[in-house]
């Protein structure tokens, strides 16, 4: 591929940013919005959750596609049709008039919106040389991270002082301001109209994503494998998954180029960012209903106390890009660690009477370490990959961090359900009249033990306990799956210093 070199890295790097933040925001901002949602379209739960499910699948199934089509139609008109297409269907649902719309106008999105995120990474990576990758994947991290992080407090504004159908129209002005800066400055790339499409090894690959999503999304709903759905997806799952590996292998151009997984950065790299999916996205479900429905704080409230968190990354990221060169990648990726790991003990400390303080505090120092460990991973995943792989390379890189967030946020639901239930036996059992805490004047008059009321109520106190507690059974689940990612920095190479004069912002790259 060829990089025109009048063209401005600045310039670029607005008009894809742009982009990325308009995709990003979308994986989380719906979120808050689903019950309002849910009664200006007459469904139910289980029919809303769809809303999600669809925009989820169908983004998975797409995203390893992004790398055969920038080489077959080019990388350029696959962004600009990309964010139109994302951009309408936003459009169609915010006007949405009834479920069957929305859950096709989702899919619709998922679709047009898989390319968004690895089309960005790839193009800032041959935008600027290699000693500026770290600055560049500084800028690209702010709108990928800061993106779900801040998606519940624009969602939670936007519903409670507006209405639901902003949280996609507000897609428009980014779309409209993203469209109009990659026509006018960011070059096209070569095409190779004879690349041939794999359609079985893509058939096998888009079967795995599929069911693996249905089953996670699902997977609560239907009371895991005791449901025959459940087992059927794991089923189709595993199968196809051994067939596309089997046919990568054996197959003279498969859907995925092989050499992507000879490089041991890359692959490792795949594996921290599969990590990182999990704490990102699984700390943002956790958190909303920890603070409305045992705290009861009010949407608006709850997605201020949120807010600070992405700050932290914000800072963390700009921090870094300049860090980024002078000192060893692995040990800002390990300090980054330490923070995000030290943030979850924090976490796993909480309990109803947690102020606002500790709150922010612990968002803040988890904001901090997440952008220390993303910018440097992304910087070290990409650093001894050839070119060529790039695009193909950053859309198994984002793939990996949405299967993550999807296992991590299946997990920790799951996790929380049945512990609640746990928990709640465990307290109840100390609910009893030979207990000597249970007798006046250490119990309240509000939870009589004589009367119907007063066993409600205390019935009420005690699920509400025993959710806290199954609360921090989470965070300090997720602070061991970070320490474990720790040993895995040694397997990562420190990539080497460029030599020579400086290349220049814009530098042609062979494809």
């Amino acid at each position: 591929m060829t990089i025109s070199a009048k063209s401005s890295p600045m310039l670029i790097t607005v008009s894809i940013m742009l982009a990325t933040i308009m995709q990003a925001l979308d994986t989380t901002i719906a979120n808050v919005a689903l019950p309002r949602m849910q009664g200006s379209l007459s469904a139910t739960q289980d029919q809303v959750s769809w809303v999600l499910t669809s925009y989820i699948v169908a983004a998975g199934i797409m995203t390893p596609a992004t790398g055969f089509l920038s080489t077959r139609f080019g990388r350029k008109r696959l962004f600009v049709w990309s964010v139109i297409g994302f951009t309408l269907t936003s459009m169609l649902c915010g006007l949405a008039a009834s479920l069957e719309q929305m859950v096709l106008f989702r899919l619709l999105q998922g679709v047009f919106g898989a390319a968004l995120v690895p089309l960005s990474q790839a193009i800032l990576l041959d935008t600027y040389p290699r000693e500026k990758h770290g600055k560049a994947m500084a800028m690209w991290g702010v709108g990928v991270m800061i993106g779900p992080i801040l998606g519940p407090t624009l969602g939670g504004l936007l519903t409670e002082y507006y209405n639901w159908r902003w949280v996609f129209l507000i897609n428009l002005p980014f779309g409209l301001l993203a469209l109009s800066g990659i026509l006018a400055f960011v070059p096209e790339t070569e095409k190779d109209p004879t690349r041939a499409f794999d359609g079985l090894g893509f058939a096998f690959l888009a079967l795995t994503i599929g069911a693996l999503q249905m089953l996670l999304d699902r997977g609560e709903l239907l009371a895991w494998f005791e449901s025959t759905e459940i087992q059927i997806e794991a089923l189709i799952a595993g199968l196809a998954l051994y067939m596309f590996v089997a046919h990568m292998l054996t197959h003279h151009r498969p859907f995925l180029d092989r050499h992507l997984f000879l490089d041991r950065n890359f692959v490792i790299g795949l594996v921290f960012i599969f990590i990182i999916g999990i704490i990102l996205l699984a700390t943002m479900a956790l958190l909303p209903p920890f603070l409305q429905h045992l705290k009861g704080y009010p949407v608006v409230t709850t997605g201020y106390l949120l807010a600070p968190r992405g700050l932290g990354t914000m800072v963390s990221m700009m921090l870094v890009g300049r860090l980024m060169g002078k000192v060893d990648t692995r040990a800002l990726i390990f300090l980054g660690l330490a923070l995000t790991s030290f943030s979850l003990f924090q976490m796993g400390r909480f309990s109803l009477d947690v102020t606002e303080f500790m709150l922010v505090e612990s968002g803040v120092i988890q904001g901090l370490g997440l952008g220390l460990i993303f910018v440097p991973l992304s910087t070290l995943t990409f650093s001894t990959l050839a070119p060529h792989l790039r695009t193909e390379a950053a859309a198994m890189f984002s793939l990996m961090r949405n299967i993550g967030s999807s296992i991590g946020i299946s997990i920790v639901t799951a996790l929380l359900s049945r512990n609640t239930q746990t928990n709640h036996a465990g307290l109840a059992e100390h609910v009893s009249i030979f207990n000597p805490m249970m007798q006046a004047p250490y119990l309240p008059q509000s939870w009589s033990l004589d009367s119907a009321t007063g066993l409600a109520a205390l019935d009420a106190e005690v699920t509400r306990q025993a959710a806290s507690i199954a609360y921090i059974d989470d965070f300090v689940l997720m602070m061991w799956v970070t320490l474990c990612a720790v040993p895995l920095l040694v397997l990562l190479k420190k990539p080497r210093k460029v030599a020579g004069t400086p290349a220049p912002a814009m530098q042609a790259v062979a494809d």
